[in-house]
């Protein structure tokens, strides 16, 4: 059995998330789908994560496995461009040993979430306006304390099948983009719960508006619950940016 790595980015609009989901259509379902044709059998693929509806991925990868060696991974993924939507786009195909697996053998995961600060008709479907004024300073020094903690589930939305809510944030911050008034906030861990980066941009919003104060969000983190954490963000403004494996397979 020979395992491939599919790296490939979508335009999550059209889509009820990454994951295959009775009734709504889904970018894993689009996948298998146009793999299964060219390959000539169902094929199933395996995700690095499940973004959600809405949610976008400047890089996903996902694994499958062939019986026989592809032989020539540009022309598989040639050919699977030509199959799938236009808002799903292949980057490369590359071979990795048996043992890799695209969620469990990622290292680390990053997400950008975008605001803009102005009515920006071009920005509107891929950030989200916020038309408060937004203290960032105060935004990124209680970023700067999911640094230090482990256990997120304070961000987490129930009914999820996690089994645990640590996890390991090595990146938080606010960056103002090339245009003023456009603002990103980076993340990145070796993991993220369900619904977590949407969440945690909800609640630094409300530090931002000065509804909370930084102290107020260390005690919210702490206290695990998530009913004191802010709103979840809108999924149109996020994207899964990248995914990191420690193995020689990995080019991006």
């Amino acid at each position: 059995m020979q395992r491939y790595f599919i790296y490939f980015s979508y335009d999550g609009t059209a889509y009820h998330g990454w994951q295959v989901q009775p009734g709504s259509n889904s970018v894993q379902h689009e996948m298998q789908r146009a793999l299964s044709l060219l390959m000539g059998r169902d094929m199933s693929v395996v995700g690095a994560g499940r973004t959600d509806a809405g949610v976008h991925a400047h890089m996903m990868v996902a694994h499958f496995d062939t019986e026989e060696p592809i032989a020539d991974c540009q022309q598989l993924a040639y050919k699977l461009n030509r199959v799938l939507p236009r808002d799903i786009a292949v980057d490369r195909i590359v071979s990795v040993p048996s043992d890799c697996h695209a969620r469990f053998s990622a290292v680390a995961r990053t997400y950008h979430y975008y605001i803009h600060t102005h009515k920006a008709p071009f920005l509107r479907h891929y950030s989200n306006e916020m038309t408060y004024r937004l203290d960032f300073q105060a935004m990124n020094n209680a970023a700067a304390h999911l640094l230090s903690v482990s256990d997120f589930a304070a961000f987490c939305k129930s009914g999820g099948d996690q089994k645990t809510t640590i996890c390991h944030v090595s990146e938080a911050r606010w960056t103002e983009m090339d245009e003023p008034g456009r603002w990103c906030f980076v993340i990145t861990a070796n993991r993220f719960l369900r619904n977590m980066v949407r969440a945690v941009v909800g609640t630094l919003i409300l530090v931002g508006r000065g509804k909370i104060t930084v102290d107020e969000f260390r005690s919210i983190v702490a206290s695990g619950k998530r009913t004191l954490a802010g709103d979840s963000m809108p999924g149109h403004a996020l994207f899964l940016w990248d995914v990191s494996y420690d193995m020689p397979s990995d080019e991006a």
